[in-house]
């Protein structure tokens, strides 16, 4: 079976498409001219053929024509390509188009946002009869620019996830109604959408920071994602779960990606990297190297989260972390197409992005979120929260180090919780972990110069240790837990001095 959004040559509705499509022209008849809503349906679930098939039903029932609006040159090109399958005569509205002398021939319009509004601001282009809008990605804010021209149209709003791009400006403002579509574990079930396999990493995000548009900045992102142990991390997550398999990597920033491909090139691994500063031509012998290259990975910069579709895509890793709902289901998108024999696909998150949003086929309460979009940021999952469930696990590779020791486990809430109900001072709680990894050292050395080469396979337990302090305490500032696992790596160097001083007396 195809994904909805895969050929042109589709004219007839699936039953859930058709049962939207009736819902929508129910409003259409009996709502006022210039009343506006909302269409929700998941990525690859057909909207482009559902608003083809509603643009093509309008024309033949109404006396008016018809603009769809879109944010992005390749959105124009692939609406009017499906546009033309369901036998509707349109033209595209881009920078070529000066005015519109031939508008007669045309019943509908496909149009970038920013061309239109600039052809019309100069009094170089009239649009006529107009008496239905579509607005394509409907939760992008540069649309609203262009309501006032179209303040007697009945206006479609069409997106996979009605929140928002600016906090600020909510889709609730502009739209009076949300009809909402087949959620997408209805999709997979019925077998329109490719089943999600799951694999989460944890990732300390403490460094990054928040900017103007309520996302991580680059910098901060680039600054973490960079590093040494996040492209380890990265490498190693691949080899582990797509390494033969056609991957696709979201990166927050240029140098990341450009980072991930000498990272993958140096371990023998073919990649491409693509962002906006590629030439179309650069970008379409990309694009084809990787559509016809079976296990090609390609890392990439926001440039292919909407208007790209390549369904044969196995892989897909969130080399970053994202505040943005919809950027979230946007990147995972490019996965959940069904091809050929392709029944699931893969998603590595390495941004904590499964813990701040939920599994990407979890249900997902849309119209409170178009009601109350506020209500719903600000009970996102913060990323503190988040890393206080993290559950560290010692590397097998670390633990072989250790064969004498048979219990690597030390509750620190609850040895706090025992030690502040005693009456006892809570720092207690860190010599007893102290004089656990003291107790490991020891009894798997022949000599304190091999204690203290194990005690410094020890940090990553003592960090995650400290963090678990720190939470209790509730004194969780950077500089505090820093000072704190100096402190503790020093003391316990102490301890295995006078534990084998102890044993050699």
């Amino acid at each position: 079976m195809n994904s909805p959004e895969n050929s042109t040559e589709i004219k007839s509705l699936y039953d859930y498409q058709e049962r939207d499509l009736a819902a929508i022209f129910d409003r259409i008849n009996n709502k006022p001219d210039d009343y506006n809503m909302v269409y929700q349906l998941p990525t690859g679930g057909g909207k482009t053929v559902v608003f083809s098939e509603i643009v093509r039903r309008y024309l033949e029932q109404k006396n008016k024509k018809v603009v769809i609006l879109t944010h992005r040159i390749e959105l124009c090109k692939q609406t009017s390509k499906m546009l033309k399958g369901f036998g509707v005569r349109n033209k595209v509205i881009n920078s070529k188009v000066k005015d519109l002398n031939d508008q007669k021939d045309y019943d509908c319009f496909v149009a970038m946002v920013e061309t239109l509004n600039n052809r019309i601001q100069d009094d170089k282009l009239l649009l006529e009869d107009i008496g239905l809008v579509i607005i394509d990605e409907a939760h992008y804010n540069s649309f609203r620019k262009l309501f006032k021209y179209f303040e007697h149209c009945f206006m479609l709003g069409v997106t996979a996830t009605p929140l928002s791009s600016n906090f600020k400006l909510p889709m609730k403002d502009n739209y009076k109604e949300l009809i909402v579509g087949d959620s997408i574990s209805t999709l997979v079930e019925k077998g329109f959408l490719a089943q999600a396999v799951t694999h989460t990493y944890d990732v300390g995000l403490s460094g990054l920071t928040i900017g103007m548009n309520g996302d991580y900045t680059v910098k901060s992102s680039e600054a973490l994602y960079t590093n040494a142990t996040m492209q380890d991390k990265l490498l190693t997550s691949y080899n582990e779960i797509c390494k033969g398999k056609k991957t696709l990597i979201f990166n927050n920033g240029i140098r990341t990606s450009l980072e991930v491909e000498d990272t993958f090139r140096r371990a023998g691994i073919e990649i491409r990297h693509l962002d906006n500063t590629n030439t179309k031509e650069e970008r379409r012998e990309i694009l084809k190297w990787f559509k016809e290259k079976p296990d090609a990975v390609l890392t990439s910069v926001s440039i292919l989260t909407t208007g790209f579709d390549e369904p044969s895509v196995e892989c897909i890793v969130l080399n970053r972390a994202t505040k943005s709902l919809t950027l979230y289901f946007q990147m995972i998108g490019r996965g959940s197409r069904i091809f050929e024999n392709k029944k699931e696909f893969h998603i590595i998150d390495l941004g904590n992005n499964v813990a701040r949003f939920g599994l990407w086929n979890e249900p997902i309460d849309w119209q409170q979120i178009f009601r109350t979009p506020d209500f719903y940021v600000e009970n996102i999952v913060s990323d503190e929260e988040i890393e206080r469930n993290f559950v560290y696990k010692m590397p097998d590779d670390v633990r072989a180090e250790f064969p004498n020791t048979t219990d690597f486990t030390f509750d620190i809430k609850g040895a706090y919780k025992r030690i502040t109900k005693e009456g006892r001072k809570s720092k207690e709680v860190l010599d007893e972990s102290i004089a656990q990894h003291v107790q490991w050292c020891v009894e798997n050395s022949e000599d304190v110069f091999d204690a203290r080469i194990l005690a410094r396979l020890l940090k990553d337990d003592i960090k995650d240790r400290v963090k678990r302090y720190a939470y209790c305490i509730i004194n969780n500032t950077n500089n505090y837990k820093e000072w704190l696992e100096e402190d503790y790596y020093r003391r316990l160097r102490m301890g295995i001095q006078q534990a084998f001083a102890g044993i050699e007396a």
